[in-house]
């Protein structure tokens, strides 16, 4: 039998999307959407998540990304952290945005989450590109 090494390192995972509005229900749902996105298509065991930063636009302010996030099951030891997105004249609206740090494989690709309105923010990484590439 033969022994596999899997080498594991830092990596980072970056995504985004919108809320409808200014709301509970409506950042609920964009953030559960997007988390729900980043753990379906990365297969993601949220224990070996070291840190996620969520940013949000100046306009989003009825409830905190991480709040949302610590719902989740096997999230409520994660470090989580809300910062306010640079405001810079005609960005993109109602945008949540995270960074996340993870401990993962050296050589597993990952697919990095760009939803609603955020998909043009990194076209290069937004799912049509990664359903594209897997073919």
């Amino acid at each position: 039998m033969e022994n596999i090494c899997v080498e594991w390192q830092v990596r980072a995972i970056r995504g985004a999307t919108t809320a409808s509005d200014n709301s509970v229900e409506a950042i609920r749902e964009a953030v559960r959407e997007l988390l729900d996105e980043l753990e379906t298509r990365n297969d993601l065991n949220p224990e070996l998540i070291i840190s996620v930063t969520f940013s949000v636009t100046r306009d989003l302010d009825a409830i905190f990304p991480a709040a949302v996030a610590r719902e989740r099951p096997r999230w409520c030891n994660v470090p989580l952290l809300d910062v306010q997105q640079m405001h810079v004249k005609g960005a993109l609206e109602r945008c949540i945005r995270f960074l996340i740090h993870i401990n993962w494989p050296a050589h597993t690709e990952i697919y990095h989450p760009y939803l609603r309105g955020a998909q043009n923010l990194r076209p290069d990484w937004n799912l049509a590109v990664a359903v594209a590439g897997e073919k």
